[in-house]
């Protein structure tokens, strides 16, 4: 009995090997290339599929998504004869399962190397300066020729992207200098501007307070000769209204005179043709006033009684 029960766990372990070889289950977003006796048969998509155990193998698995394959730094020579260093990013997708495990031994290194030659090929027709802003249409050329290229491996790339541009040393250190003169430049400009407007604004500012302050002195020259006006109107409406006489005008004629001689500036002042009558009235009241004074030192005055007609003066 014991080699039966041998046999029968032999045989169990087999139909379980051969239901293990007989269903393969194949994840979302991949495929499965199935060879016969080493031949090509199907693609198994993602889900439950059957195989013929010990006759159908799995000859690859291949992840459908997206894939992102970053490259080491290419040393590139541009036209201008300077060896620039390119870091590259490719992201490509498997859309054919067959193509790509047939077409091509390795698509990465296909890729790559494909990369390699087309970047080197784009970048020797240009200078260094325009391959530094050019990144977009070095990715567009590159996209173009390596998509044209990977078709019939069943791959798509999706885009190419530069990482990296790395310069000689020597010249990174010239660039450097020649943006900072740049900015030292721009910096120069700007203070030369600001100072050109702070200049610009000051001007107006004093020709403005120039302006206002020439308004005020007319509208204060205008007040004050307003005011003089005001002053002679009433001083004259106060004499007469006061009725005085010719003396006491003379009087104050006088009184006036030094006020018109003040000043260092007055070198010559005229003196008016109505000077001597004031003069002339003022000596005449004096003489007056002494003929008043020795007369009542006599004892009285003589004649019309001690009295005295005087003519009122006219004021024009």
């Amino acid at each position: 009995m014991e080699p039966v029960i041998i046999v029968l766990i032999i045989l169990v372990v087999l139909v379980f090997i051969a239901l293990i070889k007989t269903i393969q289950v194949i994840p979302q977003a991949s495929a499965a290339i199935v060879e016969r006796f080493g031949r090509y048969t199907r693609t198994l998509n993602a889900g439950l599929n059957i195989v013929v155990p010990f006759i159908d193998t799995i000859r690859n698995r291949i992840d459908l998504r997206e894939q992102v394959v970053p490259f080491p730094p290419q040393p590139v020579i541009t036209q201008d004869n300077l060896v620039v260093n390119i870091d590259t990013v490719i992201y490509y997708q498997v859309t054919d399962a067959r193509a790509a495990t047939y077409e091509v031994a390795s698509y990465i290194q296909a890729i790559e190397q494909l990369t390699v030659t087309t970047l080197r090929n784009i970048i020797g027709g240009m200078d260094l300066e325009r391959t530094l802003t050019s990144r977009e249409e070095i990715n567009a050329a590159l996209r173009g020729v390596l998509d044209e290229a990977t078709g019939k491996w069943g791959i798509r790339v999706n885009r190419v992207e530069l990482k990296a541009i790395e310069p000689p040393t020597s010249i990174q250190d010239s660039m450097e200098k020649q943006m900072r003169a740049d900015r030292d430049k721009r910096a120069a400009i700007l203070t030369a501007e600001g100072t050109r407007q702070a200049a610009i604004l000051t001007a107006e500012g004093e020709k403005q307070s120039q302006i206002l302050r020439a308004e005020g002195e007319a509208k204060a020259a205008a007040l004050r000769a307003e005011g003089e006006a005001q002053a002679v109107r009433t001083v004259f409406e106060a004499i007469h209204a006061g009725d005085p006489d010719q003396k006491l005008l003379s009087y104050q004629y006088l009184q006036m005179l030094p006020k018109i001689a003040e000043g260092d500036a007055n070198k010559l002042w005229i003196v008016p043709s109505e000077i001597g009558d004031a003069l002339k009235g003022l000596s005449g009241a004096m003489g007056n006033f002494g003929a008043m004074g020795g007369g009542s030192n006599n004892g009285g005055s003589s004649g019309n009684n001690g009295t005295e007609r005087r003519e009122k003066p006219s004021i024009d």
